[in-house]
């Protein structure tokens, strides 16, 4: 399975994007800035969509995309995700008012867009590949997903989470290739983190931590906030230094960047 990774910004600037995941050709994982990288022809092999949650920053170039493709498209583009995140899709994006309802247009019966609700603990099988849905804890409702694409480890993603004990509980049983997980804002901004429910590296160090002694793979931190970034990176830094990361040791953690593809 190739992962290929189009952004992992917390917000916009100059060559920055946020969350979007393309894996293989036709999944990607979450819908935000990144897919705007995308050609039409890649856009076009996009046949199934997972969403983490609904806020804006991973759901942004959803519409667009349908709306660049559509003509060229002959099967709906199916979009997964837990029914709140649906609703919230079709209350304030697909409403005809923000944007068209790609879910009844052309037609009811054949339309643009599906989509379809999904529940945390479930597993499905979408192109050939074994996607887990993972508990995440947000300030909407959200999730993370595991992905494994044949006989080796899943790729896991967390979403935007805070402390989330279930995660780990779910990854120590399960064979990790490669996870992905949020640091958003800065320690000095903890409060912040903690209050709209995202990570800091203090934080983070704390769910490393639930991680099993002896299970070992990379670590990669997405959705920095880009005006935090330097201070993310010294903190992490300082915290490895001083062995407050204890994870590091074992399990080596890296900053992903839009860009990146992954083998797995």
């Amino acid at each position: 399975m190739k992962i290929r990774v189009l952004g992992c910004s917390g917000a916009i600037a100059k060559d920055l994007r946020t969350t979007s995941f393309l894996l293989d050709d036709d999944l990607l994982v979450d819908a935000g800035t990144g897919v705007g990288d995308l050609t039409l022809e890649e856009m076009q092999s996009v046949d199934h969509v997972l969403l983490t949650h609904s806020h804006l920053d991973h759901v942004a170039a959803l519409p667009l995309m349908v709306d660049a493709v559509a003509a060229r498209r002959r099967n709906p583009l199916r979009v997964y995700a837990l029914q709140a995140t649906i609703d919230a899709l079709k209350i304030h994006v697909f409403n005809d008012i923000i944007w068209p309802d790609f879910s009844t247009i052309p037609t009811s019966t054949a339309p643009f867009i599906r989509f379809y609700p999904l529940m945390t603990g479930q597993t499905i099988l979408l192109a050939e590949k074994q996607v887990e849905v993972l508990p995440a804890v947000h300030s909407v409702p959200a999730v993370g997903y595991a992905v494994r694409g044949g006989s080796g480890g899943s790729w896991v993603f967390t979403g935007d989470t805070a402390h989330n004990p279930a995660l780990w509980v779910r990854l120590n049983r399960m064979e990790v290739a490669m996870l992905v997980i949020e640091t958003a804002f800065s320690n000095r901004e903890a409060r912040l983190a903690e209050r709209s429910q995202h990570l800091c590296p203090q934080s983070l160090a704390a769910e490393l931590d639930c991680i099993e002694a002896g299970r070992t793979y990379p670590i990669y931190l997405t959705h920095i906030k880009p005006a935090e970034k330097e201070i993310i990176m010294q903190e992490i830094q300082q915290m490895k230094r001083s062995g407050l990361l204890d994870s590091s040791s074992s399990n080596p953690i890296a900053w992903l960047q839009a860009g990146q593809v992954f083998e797995l």
